[in-house]
């Protein structure tokens, strides 16, 4: 695979950004863990900042970040004009957000969403293509 999974969570997301980490590597996908690598509490614009650092010099990298509700990852790390992170709850999202969104980052709740849930939505979106056309004029637009 010529990807690369960068993966981020706080505290809230730590269980299930380390379930998603084996999950994609069993894909056949190499990751970049960039923390954190213990459940204790942490900031989490800290590690979407650290996620939009990675990307700004690896372009054609996939990022998934994991919060508790999301909320905040979204927030925190779509502040940073190189980053189109999409906050998932299903398969349908996950596949818009690559087709129409060519989003670089998905976020998820770790307190909100199952496992199972979790790995058919990065399932779809590693599996979308970027549609391009009236899609790219839109990105042109931010």
């Amino acid at each position: 695979m010529e990807k690369t999974i960068i993966l981020a969570s706080d505290h809230g997301g730590y269980e299930l950004k380390n379930s998603l980490k084996n999950y994609v590597e069993e894909l056949g996908y190499q990751t970049d863990d960039l923390g954190p690598y213990t459940p204790e509490s942490v900031d989490y614009p800290d590690y979407a900042k650290k996620m939009a650092d990675f990307l700004a010099n690896n372009i054609d990298s996939i990022g998934i970040l994991v919060c508790g509700t999301g909320i905040g990852m979204s927030m925190a790390v779509n502040r940073h004009s190189h980053v189109r992170g999409a906050l998932l709850h299903n398969e349908f999202e996950a596949q818009m957000a690559k087709e129409h969104n060519n989003a670089n980052v998905i976020i998820f709740g770790g307190r909100v969403i199952e496992l199972d849930k979790a790995k058919e939505c990065v399932k779809v979106f590693l599996n979308s293509e970027f549609e391009g056309g009236r899609h790219q004029n839109r990105l042109n637009k931010y």
